[in-house]
């Protein structure tokens, strides 16, 4: 791996780890996107996978005291399910689908709260969500905007909010470590980035979730929900883009 696309993929974790710290869905978004350009697919999931796995549960941990564990404890027996069938169908998209998929993921946000029925407060729906976000982010490799659907009628706080998103995703990213992790470990780890790349890039990913939740602390509500939607949706024009070039390139 040439040093620039190292350096890169270290920098993106620190600033998506921030990202993440602040709004909870837009930094794996920003960081799936980073990693497409400059690994191939599936080293791209495993390498997101790690460096998620790490900023969620460290984000998890440090907002520990606000998690709903009820919530964590059906999504993520719902997660280990979708794992499973997943891994079963062996399924990596091309990358111009990969972009297709991230550049619509984020356009879930848009969708009128009238049309949405969902509440992970309640245990079914808290499994549903385990079984839909997870599956979402097998096959797309980010899931944050419909796992926020599932929160839009909580009466969560954002520090809840943030807090129990993060520990579920850890058991979404740990499925995307799993699944496409153990047959590119069966073909030598190629396309991954080398092993020094993830001891710089994993303590700053910690870092910016510490830095990402100081910026929460002084925000609203109100302005949280709006830039989260807002950002989600520039970040998904983009991939749009770069799916229609590389279809285009074809």
């Amino acid at each position: 791996m040439a040093a620039t696309s190292a350096f890169f993929i270290i920098l993106m974790a620190f600033v998506t780890a921030t990202l993440s710290g602040v709004f909870g869905m837009a930094g794996g978004l920003v960081l799936m996107g980073a990693l497409a350009l400059v690994l191939p697919v599936q080293a791209a999931f495993v390498t997101h996978g790690l460096l998620q796995l790490v900023a969620n549960g460290w984000r998890a941990i440090l907002h520990r005291k606000f998690v709903r564990w009820d919530i964590v404890a059906w999504y993520g027996l719902a997660s280990v399910l979708a794992g499973v069938a997943v891994s079963l169908l062996r399924f990596t998209p091309s990358k111009p689908l990969l972009f297709l998929l991230l550049g619509l993921v984020p356009f879930l946000t848009w969708l009128p709260q009238s049309w949405i029925k969902l509440d992970a407060a309640k245990p079914s729906q808290a499994f549903l969500s385990g079984l839909s976000v997870t599956g979402l982010n097998l096959t797309a490799g980010v899931a944050g905007p419909l796992l926020d659907i599932f929160f839009v009628r909580t009466e969560l706080t954002r520090h809840a909010i943030v807090a129990t998103k993060a520990a579920t995703q850890v058991f979404a990213h740990l499925a995307k470590v799993l699944v496409y992790g153990a047959p590119l470990l069966a073909s030598g780890t190629k396309g991954l980035p080398a092993v020094w790349v993830f001891a710089l890039a994993i303590p700053l990913s910690m870092l910016g979730t510490v830095a990402g939740g100081r910026i929460l602390d002084r925000m609203s509500d109100v302005n949280f929900k709006r830039w989260t939607r807002w950002i989600v949706t520039a970040v998904g024009v983009s991939y749009l883009v770069q799916a229609a070039q590389l279809m285009l390139a074809k």
